[in-house]
């Protein structure tokens, strides 16, 4: 049973009972109260919509009790906030272009650029898909067309702007090697020599971008989500960017920093920050410096709010073994451990096993490496909105 079963006539009524009665794990009693009056087929479709819209929330807000998904699409789809960012960008740079969307999905990015002004083509090659887009638009009442066609084959003469997310699963696994990518790296490099944005995964290497190209990371509420290549007339002249949402704010400039001791505060770069290795703006922004030159840890005398990191206060450095550590633990009554390490091997989660926190405290552990030696932190996290 397909979306388009649910649109109208049976199907949307059907939907219209599943969605208004839906409550998480009670699917099946869902399913055998609607199966006293519709088609059975129907409600195994509409109680799965129904799931589907729950979870949808999470990246698409209010707009998911009105879309339509498929399951594949809505784990693949961008999340509405990054969507916007990058057609505001696009629409901020040329108004009311014409946008074609190779691999459209669901509709996802469609949306987002459709409401930023943009004239929006989706190209999908699953007839599913494709419908389960177009019902997308007009369920949220946007202009824009869908046609059945595949990325490499479609002519581009026609378009402004290119827009391309490459598939990243192969036999049903997350790929995160660039040449593994569908359609392959060739045909993405051949868009970049255009006016054009590729999505792709966060952890592209800098040595692949395309001369010429920016690359942008990009960060959710301090998750690092995608990073995004801008070319052509979309080109801003940098070639790496960080940039944090909900926040809005960006950074693209790397300056010169100095190592040294441990001050008062450290201050853990966004994700986002780390990906663009633009560590060092971090601690421009503080007066701070490195802990060390290879680690992704600034440290400061003073606390200077800022949104490109999170903030903890130093208490003491501990030994870094795990017998003192243990007797920290219990001398401080700490309960609830949060680990953060980077430059040492260690898993957080087994060494907060082995440290066996158990009272009424809270604090941080931040377990790192200067020069040769690992060292460790007790910390207070420092809450800051922006």
């Amino acid at each position: 049973m397909t979306v388009t079963a649910l649109l109208d006539g049976p199907g949307a009524e059907v939907l219209a009972a599943a969605c208004a009665d839906y409550h998480p794990g009670r699917e099946l009693q869902l399913v055998e109260k609607l199966r006293r009056r519709y088609d059975a087929s129907l409600v195994t479709a509409a109680v799965t919509q129904a799931s589907l819209r729950h979870r949808a929330v999470a990246k698409f807000g209010v707009d998911a009790a009105r879309m339509y998904f498929t399951p594949d699409g809505l784990e693949q789809a961008t999340r509405t906030t990054v969507g916007s960012h990058r057609a505001a960008r696009i629409a901020m740079t040329l108004p009311g272009a014409s946008v074609v969307d190779l691999g459209c999905g669901i509709g996802g990015d469609l949306i987002s650029a459709a409401r930023a002004g943009l004239r929006v083509t989706g190209v999908e090659r699953d007839p599913e898909t494709a419908a389960t887009a177009r019902a997308n638009l007009a369920a949220l009442d946007l202009p824009g067309e869908v046609v059945l066609g595949d990325a490499e084959s479609t002519e581009l003469t026609p378009y402004d702007v290119v827009f391309a997310d490459p598939a990243r699963r192969a036999d049903g696994r997350r790929v995160f090697d660039h040449n593994a990518y569908s359609p392959p790296w060739s045909f993405v490099t051949g868009l970049l020599q255009r006016t054009a944005c590729v999505k792709v995964a966060p952890g592209i290497p800098h040595d692949a971008v395309p001369d010429g190209v920016e690359a942008e990371w990009v960060s959710d509420a301090g998750e690092v989500k995608e990073a995004a290549l801008w070319s052509g007339a979309l080109y801003a002249g940098v070639a790496r960017r960080a940039t944090l949402l909900p926040a809005g704010v960006s950074v693209s400039e790397a300056p010169d920093a100095e190592s040294g001791p441990v001050g008062q505060y450290i201050y853990e770069p966004d994700g986002a920050v780390v990906r663009a290795g633009l560590v060092t703006a971090v601690a421009a922004a503080v007066d701070g410096w490195l802990l060390d030159p290879r680690i992704a840890y600034v440290t400061a005398p003073k606390l200077v709010p800022t949104p490109l990191a999170s903030v903890y206060e130093v208490v003491e450095q501990l030994p870094y073994k795990e017998k003192a550590l243990r007797s920290w633990v219990r001398a401080q009554d700490i309960g609830t451990l949060e680990i953060k390490k980077r430059g040492v091997d260690v898993d957080p989660a087994q060494l907060r096993k082995k440290l066996a926190p158990k009272g009424s405290a809270t604090a941080t552990l931040i377990i790192t490496r200067i020069g040769r030696d690992a060292v460790a932190y007790s910390c207070r996290r420092i809450g800051l909105a922006f």
